[in-house]
């Protein structure tokens, strides 16, 4: 049995394949599927804080529940106690945990160490202990990460591992190739192309082994095979390389012909050179780190995983860094800062050298002319230097191997440019700066640079341009912080321009970049200048990027999927991805969450800015408004089925749509595109596509309204009625106009909503359109009803009613049936409302319509409590409550709260009842319409009453009074004057009691409430 350091059995974790835990030889229970999600996410960066963001993640495919992070950490809680010593091995880490494990504790440890290992070996030139090494890593692996069913996040790691553990059994099985074994691998590599079928080198190492062990033929028919797969799957051919071996192996090439067992010579690692041939250690070892800023800021996690990683004991290789970021993040400033931090750790010299990737005017600097000045810095003399660039390089990697050397390598263009400078000690430590990830270059452990924080960012503005200052005008400071957007470079130019005109104040320089369209122009100071660095990421790239970069800015939301970039450019979706991911890769797009994009607001402006001579702009939105009609259609069929359609008459493109098979993905890609939903509606109209803009926006209406953003509601609905007037279209016109009803309602202006209904209503279509008299009929109920005028409001609904019976629209017979329920109920005819209200129940359940059901299950538990009939009250209103989710609707569900509360109370509860009543307060205010406010303070001041506290009640039937009232709202406003009366009674305040009691019942008497309609 394995003992760990205490004489304890080890705990030891598998995560390469299913999860296994094990305490000696008793394998761990790890508990449910989110812990083990929870705990295999952590196994993944072992030693490193895994924020509990990043664990939510991981541990819901779909979208989280609210209480998602506290789960997280009951999951957190759990493990703790089946793991023996699970808090030690767990550990809380500031916003997160972190898992604490020796090597041998983790089989993903002991994979990367065993192939860490054999890369060594064979640079060295020992095979056999390479080939051991490598075995030992594949040996380790049993399969994807929880055998494949950890969801999406866990899924890219583990895609991301699939890659490694191929790229180790590619090298060990080319190893093996190359010390003249074939036979004995035929087998082992038919058996992972036949998992992984479309790899190009594992089929030509099995086309190898096939030739070499006599099997010619069947080493062509390989070939072939592949050729087919990859016609018939990518559309491609095979790739050169590939082709070439198979011309090889028909022409019997000597290059190709079976070699004789033997070891293999070291690959591309020089002979050692001898000690004579090494310049002496200087006694004063060269320094050309550039100076440190004596003002650094931030960056203290990104600071201390350098120094970390630059003391920690050597593994047999050089430590490699590398720190990307977009241009101005700060990145040679942090390399340099964390260089100076470890000079003493690397005695023999800490040199610096600019690789002039991204330098205006000058080429990226070729390794051969680096190599030499590093060389010279190190004491060798122009007689002794090598002639030849391999040469060189032999010579530099054998220099390195006798000191302890700090190499900056700053503002890299690419991996080819970096990797013959990369030394092999491990007593070397090499810090990389680049713009971009170098994904080709391994054994770097990079780090990339988000923006500033807040709090980061208004130290470095503090720091640079004085605290007098910026404690002078903190308002204009923390404007100018949030216009620099975390731009580390933004902020020293600001400060610097500040500093040489002392009679500028802040508030100046913040109204002069308030104008984006000069922002970038302020934004410059000497030499540096924000647009300056953006614009030599822009010109390293190639034409049809920089124009996909230019396009993009012009969508308008707040992040960008592949879906609406695909749009946008006019091209697939693969395609967007790919530039996108490639913007990404040199930071001119940021990720906020996977598969979502983002520009920051400078990148943006000085897109925006080389697109002002570009005329496809039309073209784009004209594109861009298609797709999100084609694609909200597609959102609000899933979340609203049964609803009209009303096309936009244009043939729409087939665009390629994000899955939307269920509500919850549906409310996901609305909640995603929010905010360019509400642009491309404004921009649709603005550009002339009047029919995109109508049916957009009634689509966007419908979310908007699920939500209870009444107010955009309102907004949006304004901008379909305009463009319906100019195309002209009656029964586009109508539809919108109808929704301007709702938003009237909705905002309490009752007659403004009337005039508008009326004037749909009266409105000629082409053919009589009845589905949308009836949808005006409805709205025309709902706006009487609100005024009490409820004799025309059961007509209108009525009226409507029968409509939608009758050319069979059950989805709209059901809104207006819970309509006609509500003012029955509110009139004292509870039989007819509970009636009508089951009726609109039994259509919704039959049509998924879960926020409906919500409203018509609550009116007919209101209905029966008129008739005294408790316990059905109670069990609609619990089916209502299990329905209710706060983030749709959050005014329906407080009123739902509200009277569960009231009804808890009549069952005695007590307690349950204050619990609920508080809460549909705080949702009511936070989100809620002042009708919706009305109504519930109504309820929750009667509970109050009924708990004795009357000062409570009558605050909140004064509240009601004055936000019914101010709009005309009549139920409302004699309920609450009715409340009022029983609470001045309750406070001995009899006169008060009856002047309230009479107004409201000179309410009543107007809308024609029978007595029963009258009881609180």
């Amino acid at each position: 049995m394995a003992l760990g350091e205490s004489g304890r059995p080890a705990i030891k974790f598998h995560i390469l394949g299913s999860l296994e835990g094990w305490h000696g030889q008793q394998r761990l229970k790890l508990g449910s599927p989110i812990q083990e999600r929870v705990l295999v996410t952590l196994l993944l960066e072992p030693g490193r804080m895994v924020p509990v963001s990043r664990l939510v993640a991981a541990a819901w495919d779909d979208e989280p529940p609210q209480t998602a992070a506290h789960q997280v950490r009951k999951a957190v809680a759990a493990l703790r106690n089946r793991i023996p010593g699970g808090a030690e091995l767990i550990v809380t880490d500031g916003t997160g945990y972190r898992v604490v494990l020796d090597e041998d504790q983790l089989d993903l440890h002991l994979f990367n160490r065993h192939a860490r290992l054999g890369r060594e070996a064979m640079a060295a030139g020992r095979a056999p202990e390479a080939a051991e090494e490598l075995r030992a890593a594949l040996d380790l692996w049993r399969g994807p990460i929880l055998a494949g069913a950890g969801g999406s996040v866990l899924s890219a790691a583990s895609a991301a591992l699939e890659e490694r553990h191929m790229a180790v059994a590619e090298q060990y099985h080319e190893l093996r190739l190359d010390m003249g074994e074939a036979a004995e691998l035929v087998g082992p590599l038919r058996e992972l192309v036949t998992s992984h079928p479309l790899r190009e080198t594992l089929r030509g190492q099995l086309m190898l082994a096939l030739y070499r062990s006599g099997r010619q033929a069947e080493a062509l028919e390989e070939f072939g095979r592949v050729r087919d797969l990859l016609v018939e799957e990518l559309g491609i051919d095979p790739g050169a390389e590939l082709t070439r071996l198979y011309e090889a192996i028909l022409r019997d090439s000597p290059e190709v012909a079976p070699r004789a067992p033997q070891s293999v010579s070291g690959r591309g690692v020089p002979a050692p050179a001898a000690q004579d041939d090494l310049p002496p250690k200087l006694e004063q070892p060269p320094r050309t780190l550039p100076y440190d800023l004596p003002d650094f800021t931030g960056r203290e996690a990104e600071l201390g995983r350098i120094v970390a990683a630059g003391r920690a004991p050597g593994r047999g290789a050089a430590r490699l860094l590398g720190i990307d970021g977009m241009g101005g993040s700060g990145k040679t400033a942090l390399a340099v800062h964390a260089a100076h931090r470890l000079a003493e750790d690397y005695p023999d010299g800490q040199l610096f050298v600019d690789l002039r990737g991204f330098s205006p005017g000058e080429k990226p600097q070729e390794a051969g002319t680096v190599i030499d000045s590093l060389l010279r810095s190190l004491g060798v003399p122009d007689d002794r230097m090598p002639d030849g660039l391999e040469r060189r390089i032999t010579l530099w990697l054998n220099v390195c191997a006798q000191r302890r050397l700090l190499l900056v390598l700053d503002n890299a263009v690419d991996a080819a440019q970096i990797r013959p400078l990369l030394p092999a000690s491990e007593s070397c430590l090499v810090l990389i700066t680049s713009r971009i990830r170098m994904l080709d270059l391994d054994g770097v452990e990079w780090i990339s640079l988000e923006l500033l924080s807040g709090d980061d960012s208004a130290a470095l503005l503090t720091r640079t341009l004085g605290e007098e200052r910026t404690a002078g005008e903190p308002r204009a400071a923390a404007a100018l912080v949030q216009l620099c957007g975390g731009l580390p470079l933004a902020l020293r130019i600001t400060a610097a321009r500040l500093r040489n005109r002392p009679r500028w104040t802040i508030q100046y320089l913040v109204d002069r970049l308030a104008d984006e369209t000069r922002r970038l122009h302020e934004l410059s100071a000497g030499e540096r200048s924000v647009e300056a660095t953006l614009r030599l990421s822009y010109q390293a790239m190639e034409e049809d990027r920089r124009a996909a970069f230019r396009l993009l800015a012009v969508h308008p939301g707040g992040t960008l999927d592949v879906h609406s970039a695909a749009a946008l450019l006019g091209g697939d979706v693969h395609e967007a991805e790919d530039a996108m991911e490639h913007l990404l890769d040199i930071h001119l797009l940021e990720q906020p969450e996977m598969g979502l994009y983002s520009f920051h607001d400078l990148v943006r402006t000085y897109a925006m800015a080389l697109r002002r001579d570009q005329d496809d702009g039309q073209d784009a939105v004209r594109r861009l408004a298609s797709y999100y009609v084609t694609a909200s259609e597609a959102a609000c069929d899933v979340l609203f089925p049964g609803r009209s359609r009303y096309d936009s008459g244009a043939p729409q493109q087939p665009w390629e749509l994000p899955g939307m098979d269920g509500a919850e993905e549906a409310l996901r890609w609305f909640g995603r595109e929010h905010e360019a939903l509400r642009a491309v509606v404004e921009r649709a109209g603005a550009h002339g596509l009047h029919r995109d803009a109508v049916v957009l926006a009634r689509n966007f209406m419908f979310y908007l309204n699920l939500r209870g953003h009444h107010e955009e509601f309102g907004a949006i609905s304004r901008i379909a009625v305009a463009s319906a007037r100019v195309l002209g279209d009656p029964l586009l016109l109508r539809v919108s106009l109808g929704n301007l009803g709702i938003a009237h309602w909705w905002l309490g202006a009752f007659q403004d909503g009337i005039e508008v209904t009326e004037e749909a209503l009266h409105l000629v279509t082409a053919d009589d359109h009845r589905p949308t008299t009836a949808f005006c009929l409805d709205v025309l109920g709902l706006l009487h009803s609100a005024l009490g005028n409820f004799e025309r409001a059961c007509a209108h609904l009525e009226q409507g009613i029968a409509l939608h019976r009758e050319i069979g629209v059950p989805r709209m017979e059901a809104e207006a049936l819970v309509n006609l329920s509500s003012v029955l109920t509110w009139s004292g005819r509870y039989a007819d409302a509970a009636r009508h209200a089951a009726r609109a129940t039994e259509l919704n359940r039959r049509l998924g319509e879960r926020g409906n059901e919500i409203t018509s299950l609550t009116w007919l538990a209101l209905a029966h409590l008129g008739l005294d009939e408790e316990e059905r009250a109670r069990v609609c209103l619990s089916q209502a409550l299990e329905l209710c989710d706060e983030a749709l609707q959050p005014g329906n569900v407080a009123f739902v709260h509200a009277h569960w509360a009231q009804l808890c109370q009549r069952l005695g509860q007590d307690q349950t009842a204050a619990e609920y009543a508080d809460h549909a307060l705080e949702l009511v205010a936070a989100r809620g319409t002042p009708l919706r406010q009305a109504a519930v303070a109504n309820v929750v001041g009667l509970v109050r009453l009924r708990r004795g506290e009357a000062d409570r009640a009558m605050e909140l039937h004064r509240h009601a009074h004055r936000l019914a009232s101010a709009v005309g709202y009549r139920i409302e406003t004699a309920r609450a004057l009715h409340g009022m009366a029983r609470a001045a009674e309750a406070l001995g305040d009899e006169p008060q009691a009856r002047a309230h009691r009479r107004a409201a019942e000179e309410l009543y008497d107007a809308m024609g409430v029978a007595e029963e309609g009258r009881r609180l």
